[in-house]
């Protein structure tokens, strides 16, 4: 084989590599992040770097007020007991919403809402984290894997494909984006748009 067939075989192998690559990269939700600080209750910073050590962090966007938000409470809640305790760290931010442009329950479905678990609240000061991953509703979900220096985005949206019956939901995004994660596989789903109150932007 001649020096000038190598050369393109090689070419050609090369390319095909960091296309392979470049697919991938998609699949697993490819974007990556720097780091971005949150305010906590009693005004202390936390930074997303502080996690680097984590296996995952799940940046969760939510509003006491988005009828929404409540219904997910206690899906949220069990999500964070089920994976805090492997290496998954949870941010929850408070993110102001149009109240006007988010009416998609019924009156009857709003009164069922009651928030029935606590989940403490960052605040997204500027709203530059919602802005920086591209969120626009209330609850949305950012799954985040550290990866050399920054985060790379694994997942984003929906946290499952039932906001209203949570008997009845067939498939759960968010659990099963962080069990493949944890397990050394690709995510799955990479993204899913969901239901919620919108975001309001200043």
């Amino acid at each position: 084989m001649s020096i000038r067939r190598i050369s393109i075989l090689a070419a050609a192998t090369l390319l095909f590599c960091t296309v392979a690559a470049v697919g991938v990269a998609r699949a697993q939700g490819g974007r990556t992040v720097s780091d971005f600080s949150l305010r906590s209750a009693t005004n202390t910073e936390v930074a997303l770097k502080s996690y680097a050590g984590s296996k995952a962090v799940v940046v969760v966007f939510l509003n006491p007020n988005c009828a929404y938000s409540k219904l997910y409470q206690n899906r949220l809640a069990a999500l964070n007991t089920q994976f805090s305790g492997r290496g998954v760290q949870f941010l929850f931010i408070n993110a102001p919403i149009n109240l006007e442009a988010s009416a998609d329950l019924s009156e009857a479905e709003k009164l069922k809402v009651k928030a029935t678990a606590d989940l403490p609240l960052l605040t997204d000061e500027g709203q530059k984290v919602s802005s920086l991953l591209g969120a626009t509703k209330t609850p949305e979900v950012v799954v985040l894997q550290p990866v050399g220096d920054g985060f790379a985005v694994r997942y984003k949206g929906a946290i499952d494909d039932n906001p209203l019956v949570e008997s009845d939901v067939q498939e759960r995004y968010v659990q099963q984006a962080l069990t493949n994660l944890l397990a050394g596989r690709p995510v799955g789903v990479a993204d899913k748009r969901g239901a919620g109150c919108l975001i309001k932007r200043n």
